[in-house]
């Protein structure tokens, strides 16, 4: 059937089985936009206030669902209020198909209104990206970009689609399922690094004698330690890790987006790695003497001193993308694979092992800070566990970024939603409505958000109004940007330059203006009586708890000092 560009486009994303998309109108993508209305009973479009939270809303349920998720935006500023949520889903690893419209053709390079070469802008924070300029090349594009998005280590992809190849037309032919993956193994073979049967056992041949070696390293180890990380989620080798520690007898720690990967509830987990990782897990990498690193990138959070770093330690990386392999941190060992694959092999290669004394020694170190104070942080993400045990939690950056990954008690994968890598204030919101569209189950989502990242994202109030999408917000309110304030007063001398929020909104008040219910809280029993409550009635609404503002982010270690050099208790 003959059809014009941007019904093509908006075929091949049913074809993909997208059934909801995030964006924003404009007059680059309007035949896109009267394509999309025409098919409404086929595709469900979220219409955000803002193109950047479209963005983080397709990022968050890629992130919460495992799926691909779709942005659209419009040329010139819409295109680029994309670039920071394209950034943040590829410094995490998130499959993101973003689709830009553009000038015509004839247009472009004139400087005409609304132009801007979003391609060549996002190149270098892109996977891959197309500039599609003939319409009969589209459909196979569209393919191709869903394919590369989600294969091998994922990331976003953009497609960026002059307004003359949306109008023009070509022959369509539908393409059912996975049909074309064949062609396209073939044509990217570096993308695909889940070999499957013929591919799979070239794989185990040629991944041999690496096996063989690992084998040797873990049966040799007195004190080894897994570091797990957001690999081990994106490849589904969640029931493999627990397996293998429970073979090799060992304990895990994770980073912040390997959270949930073992449930908090294992006793061989220690918590999260890094600045402001928990004592056990910082000072078990500081005494092991084998460090089996699975899925992680070895990030400068992370590390503190990279040169006394897991420093008695022989080094195993396990990681999908041969470019994270001696980067950061110099290996005795690596193999190069899909985490759950290579763990399968090493299961059927290594002899159950016993560390006792190593385990006790490893969980002594779990030690319980909490003081006297009445109404505090880790109180509050308790209560919130205690309520809804498995209710997904996105999170903004900043200080409640950190209380949550240190003291709400992740049961399971994707159960935390959050900027790791780019570290991106304004990214909870609209995440949070990306991963409460993805659930079918309909479990309940909370947004953890300060009152410095909430002023960057409120705007998307109006979105979860109108969608009934129900998102709890939690705002820690302590009248300041707590993170710089804490650096501030630990190593600038108290000088609080630009960081007290002594200023509007007040929060309740915008609620109210969007229809929503809102609720201030400064004791645990009125925060656990509205949180009970808004879990109940499944509606959006905010919870603003009231803060000291020089509560601080305890344990802290100062950047670039080894992890079990604590400045902070």
């Amino acid at each position: 059937m003959k059809l014009n560009g941007a019904a093509i486009l908006i075929e091949c994303l049913i074809e993909q089985n997208v059934g909801t998309v995030f964006g924003f109108p404009g007059g680059a993508v309007l035949p896109i936009y009267d394509e999309l209305y025409k098919r409404q009973d086929r595709i469900q479009h979220v219409l955000t206030a803002h193109e950047q939270h479209a963005g983080h809303a397709a990022d968050g349920y890629a992130r919460a669902s495992g799926k691909t998720g779709v942005c659209i935006a419009t040329s010139g500023p819409g295109a680029t209020n994309l670039v920071t949520p394209i950034a943040t889903a590829y410094m995490d690893s998130s499959p993101v198909v973003f689709i830009t419209g553009n000038v015509p053709q004839s247009l472009m390079g004139t400087d005409s209104f609304q132009e801007a070469d979003i391609s060549g802008m996002t190149m270098p924070i892109t996977k891959h990206n197309y500039l599609v300029t003939r319409v009969e090349k589209l459909a196979d594009t569209i393919r191709e970009a869903f394919y590369i998005a989600r294969s091998g280590r994922p990331g976003p992809v953009l497609i960026d689609i002059p307004k003359d190849v949306q109008i023009a037309e070509t022959e369509y032919e539908p393409v059912l399922g996975d049909a074309l993956i064949p062609k396209l193994s073939a044509k990217h073979p570096t993308a695909q690094l889940r070999p499957e049967g013929e591919a799979l056992e070239r794989y185990k041949v040629k991944a041999e004698p690496r096996l063989e070696k690992a084998a040797q390293l873990i049966a040799e180890a007195h004190k080894p330690l897994i570091y797990c990380g957001g690999g081990v989620t994106i490849s589904g080798a969640e029931d493999e890790l627990a397996a293998f520690a429970d073979r090799i007898d060992a304990p895990v720690v994770s980073t912040l987006m390997g959270l949930g990967t073992l449930p908090a509830d294992n006793p061989r987990m220690l918590g999260m790695l890094g600045m402001h990782g928990t004592h056990a897990a910082n000072i078990a990498m500081q005494r092991c003497d084998l460090l089996i690193a699975v899925g992680v990138r070895f990030s400068d959070r992370a590390l503190g001193n990279a040169e006394t770093f897991a420093a008695q330690a022989k080094v195993l990386h396990i990681d999908i993308d041969r470019a994270e392999i001696n980067k950061n941190v110099s290996t005795t060992l690596h193999i190069t694979g899909d985490a759950r694959i290579v763990l399968e092999l090493l299961l059927a290669r290594v002899s159950p092992k016993s560390h006792e004394q190593w385990m006790r020694q490893a969980r002594s170190m779990m030690e319980e800070y909490l003081s006297d104070e009445l109404f505090e942080p880790r109180k509050i993400l308790r209560q919130m566990a205690a309520i809804a045990p498995e209710m997904t939690v996105a999170t903004d950056v900043g200080q409640h970024q950190m209380w949550t990954a240190q003291h709400f008690p992740f049961l399971r994968p994707r159960q935390l939603i959050t900027s790791g890598g780019l570290g991106t204030m304004g990214f909870g919101l609209g995440a949070a409505m990306g991963a409460a569209a993805s659930d079918p189950e309909g479990r309940p989502v909370a947004l953890v958000t300060g009152d410095g990242s909430f002023r960057m994202n409120l705007t998307e109030l109006s979105t979860i109004g109108y969608y009934g999408i129900p998102v709890i917000i939690v705002i820690f309110n302590n009248g300041t940007l707590g993170m710089v304030r804490q650096w501030q007063t630990l190593f600038f001398g108290h000088r609080y330059s630009q960081t007290t929020l002594d200023r509007g909104p007040d929060f309740m008040k915008l609620a109210d203006a969007y229809g929503l219910s809102g609720t201030r809280v400064n004791t645990v029993e009125m925060f656990a009586a509205a949180f009970r409550k808004a879990v109940e009635e499944k509606k959006p609404c905010i919870i603003e708890c009231m803060l000291d503002i020089d509560e601080m982010v305890a344990p802290m270690v100062a950047p670039g000092s080894p992890i079990d050099s604590f400045c902070l208790n």
